[in-house]
């Protein structure tokens, strides 16, 4: 039941999270995170799994819904740590240089030993709160999954039914064999993007700091508010569409960043367009598959592993090339997939040869369908 593996998912990062500020131990440490690994790997699958068996056909905006939250804490996140966290630093290293400051670096003192671990505490104080207030939030909306679940046996029924009539599209795993590449490669050029455009404009664009995270912000700031607009967008758009426009978007920005990243204006303009561009794929692909044959948990948990495995690939030199590579292989791969999508069933081809026989024998004999 997908109520209670979202449950039991939720339930297993807020163990995760209350157990890591307790840690003395690495291997504890290790284990710890991969659970929560696990659990948010089965929250990503089950979540969109459940989002298309609530919705079906109409799980467009919802799905974008989904994954926008994603973003905004993508976003906001980091900004939130640094309020919470950098002028504390900041403070209390002064203190520490200030305590410090007359006695030789090579000479260990109590006071430095004294600054060190009130340094430690004040910090392993404002981490704990952290993980415990998110762990405390995930319990509550684990719980929720847990009443559903109790009261969900009326959905499982008609989710059982609507299951019994499912229609494959004719290439069913061909198509997501190749939605499992394009989600590779999007995915794989989005994390490598977001993660090192701040070192890249440090090092080679020879940005400050305060620009290089003020860039970096540009990339997740337009990629949240542009999920934001899609869900309104896909109410009125066909997936296909925005993918088109998302592909293209992300094509001619990404090659901008690796021919003139050089130019300020290009890498400021270019990393916008490419957050924007990158934003609705995702969710549309999942969507977009939807409309020609059935998403199961499999096949979700595929498009995940693609994603994750996208993750792991990612080097810094070379981030803009990856971006045109990456930009290339999804303009390739979506043409075809819609191509296999778009071939008709067996069925489908034999139901029609059958109307149009029955259509000429009608006419042959002078009835029309209301005398049959």
């Amino acid at each position: 039941d997908a109520h209670l593996l979202l449950a039991l998912s939720m339930f297993g990062t807020t163990v995760g999270l209350y157990g890591i500020p307790w840690c003395k131990k690495s291997l504890l440490l290790t284990v710890l995170m991969s659970v929560i690994g696990a659990s948010m790997g089965i929250l990503d699958t089950g979540g969109n799994v459940l989002a298309l068996n609530t919705w079906g056909t109409e799980a467009g905006p919802h799905l974008q819904a989904l994954h926008f939250s994603f973003a905004v804490g993508a976003f906001v996140a980091p900004i939130l740590a640094k309020m919470a966290l950098g002028g504390s630093e900041s403070k209390d290293l002064a203190v520490a240089e200030e305590t410090n400051g007359s006695v030789p670096r090579s000479v260990p003192t109590a006071s430095a030993a004294s600054a060190a671990s009130a340094l430690k505490h004040h910090f392993g104080a404002d981490f704990l709160w952290s993980y415990v207030v998110i762990g405390t939030y995930l319990l509550s909306v684990s719980f929720f999954f847990f009443i559903l679940y109790s009261k969900g046996s009326l959905a499982r029924d008609k989710s059982k039914a609507s299951m019994q009539k499912c229609v494959f599209a004719k290439y069913h795993y061909a198509l997501i064999v190749l939605l499992f590449v394009f989600f590779l490669f999007y995915v794989g050029a989005e994390v490598t993007y977001g993660s090192y455009i701040f070192t890249y404009a440090k090092v080679f664009a020879e940005m400050k700091e305060n620009e290089a995270a003020a860039l970096n912000s540009v990339f997740w700031g337009a990629f949240a508010a542009c999920r934001g607009v899609a869900i309104f967008c896909a109410a009125c758009l066909y997936p296909g569409t925005m993918i088109l426009l998302s592909i293209i978007g992300s094509a001619v920005s990404s090659s901008c960043l690796a021919f003139f990243a050089k130019y300020s204006t290009a890498l400021w303009a270019g990393t916008a367009v490419y957050g924007a561009s990158m934003a609705t794929i995702f969710p549309s692909g999942i969507s977009w598959i939807e409309q020609y044959t059935v998403v199961q948990g499999k096949s979700a948990s595929l498009f995940v592993i693609g994603a994750a495995l996208g993750e792991m690939f990612h080097h810094v030199p070379v981030v803009m090339y990856t971006a045109v590579v990456t930009s290339a292989m999804t303009v390739v791969l979506f043409p075809l997939m819609y191509k296999l999508a778009t071939c008709p069933r067996e069925s489908d081809l034999k139901e029609v040869s059958e109307s149009e026989d029955r259509k000429a024998l009608l006419s042959n004999s002078g009835l029309n369908e209301d005398e049959e």
